[in-house]
């Protein structure tokens, strides 16, 4: 992976493939290698004609770790994000992001609708207007000495996704306790940008894909069947239905 800094935070990346650029943000505990290359996104993208860029969120996959929760945020991270895009000198780029990627995803095209050719919000539906609850929990799984001591499930499930990443647990713990600005409705319908919800039917983390669809003008849901919020990551379904979305936005 390349690296770049922003903001004095070293961040690595990939860049792959020619083509329409597709900027890829990816999940809490995750990275590019664990949301994007290993369920076959970056090949699926680049094999189909686009550019790939994607990186690991600060605390995150190879960049730098941060223990202050201050240091966190989606509109924080989102910065990280048109940063790379300056650092490549790309005016605009699709741009996916997949559940805390989404929120990120969103900051992004709020905050600079100039550089989002289009959005695709994977992972996350309806509950991204809705304030986010059970953070503490999962914030005191990563903490707790051992899996065996979390009795939860929801951050049970965090917990062995984070292990198994390999992640940095303190550093993904100070990202979960950072701030957690709302996104509202009324911030979603100002959207202006070409915009896809996926979201797996089974997701009780993210939340429906229609009822956020619905909230955002033009907006499409691809629901994909029977999938929770871990298994719609590679699904067959996501992949074609962004795909198409891609190959005919605008």
């Amino acid at each position: 992976m390349q690296t770049f800094v922003s903001d004095g935070i070293r961040l690595a990346f990939i860049d792959e493939g020619a083509g329409e650029p597709v900027l890829l943000i990816h999940g809490f505990a995750s990275s590019v290698r664990h949301n994007w290359i290993e369920p076959g996104w970056v090949s699926f993208l680049t094999r189909n004609g686009f550019r790939v860029v994607a990186f690991d969120n600060r605390g995150h996959g190879e960049s730098d770790k941060l223990y202050d929760r201050a240091l966190y945020g989606a509109p924080l991270m989102a910065e990280d994000a048109r940063r790379l895009m300056d650092h490549l000198a790309l005016p605009r780029a699709d741009v996916m992001g997949y559940s805390m990627g989404a929120r990120i995803t969103a900051f992004l095209a709020l905050t600079h609708p100039q550089r989002v050719r289009s959005a695709i919000f994977g992972g996350l539906g309806a509950n991204m207007v809705r304030p986010m609850a059970g953070t503490g929990p999962i914030a005191n799984a990563l903490e707790a000495a051992t899996i065996d001591e979390v009795k939860n499930a929801t951050a049970r499930t965090f917990r062995a996704f984070a292990e198994r990443t390999g992640s940095d647990l303190k550093a993904l713990a100070a990202c979960i306790r950072g701030s957690r600005e709302p996104i509202t409705r009324e911030m979603v319908a100002s959207l202006t940008c070409p915009v896809l919800v996926a979201a797996g039917t089974e997701d009780v983390i993210g939340g429906q894909a229609e009822e956020l669809a619905s909230l955002i003008p033009g907006a499409q849901a691809l629901p994909i069947p029977r999938r929770d919020h871990m298994l719609a990551v590679g699904d067959r379904v996501y992949k074609e239905g962004a795909l198409a979305f891609l190959q005919r936005r605008p």
